[in-house]
């Protein structure tokens, strides 16, 4: 594997990981009501096409970064919808 190939996995981890924090305060907190559903939507849509754009360019660090994001990003929602319908 080259070296950019290994940058753009790094980076790619770091910026999908970000999310994770949020999860694990949705999940202490038992509570979701501040997580914005449009923005999780308009990421899930831009994760999908950069997603879609990888596959094309066989570029595996684009495809399994934003595979990773997406579940994440399910994830979220999954919580917001979940925490939202015991309210």
């Amino acid at each position: 594997m080259e070296f950019i190939e290994v940058l753009g996995l790094v980076a790619g981890i770091f910026t999908s990981s970000s999310i994770i924090p949020q999860l694990i305060t949705t999940i202490k907190k038992k509570k979701a009501a501040d997580v914005s559903v449009l923005m999780f939507a308009v990421l899930l849509v831009g994760n999908g096409l950069w997603t879609y754009y990888g596959i094309k360019k066989e570029d595996i660090p684009i495809i399994s970064t934003n595979v990773f994001s997406l579940l994440l990003n399910v994830m979220m929602l999954f919580l917001k919808i979940k925490y939202d319908r015991k309210r």
